[in-house]
């Protein structure tokens, strides 16, 4: 599996984190356990059993044109009565229209993940892949007491063969971040 995957800015990053926090000293499940050395909030765009010959370059054409993106976060959520508890976004118009070209870069990609094509994407950022039915409720009040903004400012892709990432474009800040 490949991954077209956007990076939070450092307050953004800083105020994900903090949700996994919270749930892990409330004894929840989050991933503030997963210590692998790539897990980082981010949002996916896309994902898909490998890229096509010369995806990688556009792709990262691509983002380093849009970004930065503002982004706000919204309320937290479990995806599809399922288990996972996430932070949902507001979309952007910004946003769908990125979403919607990495997509048309990735045409005829083998696999494509169906949860991540257009028009059945939910933009999210993760904080528990396992959450029970009986610990959403004081889960969300844990994570989700503030609705905090800042930017994607990267874009990175994850290699689900071998656990490993490369980056799309170069991190940016904003002057005085």
């Amino acid at each position: 599996m490949r991954t077209v995957e956007l990076l939070c800015s450092p307050e953004l990053d800083a105020a994900v984190r903090a949700a996994w926090r919270r749930l892990a000293d409330a004894g929840l499940p989050s991933l503030a356990g997963n210590t692998h050395p790539t897990n980082r909030p981010h949002l996916t765009l896309a994902a898909v059993d490998g890229f096509p010959p010369g995806a990688e370059q556009r792709l990262a054409d691509l983002c380093d044109a849009a970004l930065p993106l503002p982004v706000r976060l919204d309320r937290i959520a479990v995806l599809d009565g399922s288990a996972p508890l996430v932070w949902l976004l507001r979309p952007t118009p910004q946003l769908v229209a990125l979403h919607g070209a990495v997509w048309d870069v990735l045409a005829g990609a083998p696999g494509p993940h169906p949860w991540h094509l257009p028009g059945r994407w939910v933009p999210h950022l993760s904080l528990a892949l396992r959450m029970r039915g009986a610990d959403r409720r004081r889960a969300r009040a844990l994570a989700g007491a503030d609705r905090p903004t800042g930017e994607f400012v990267a874009a990175r892709s994850y290699d689900g063969g071998t656990r490993t990432v490369c980056e799309l474009t170069t991190a940016r800040m904003r002057p005085g971040a």
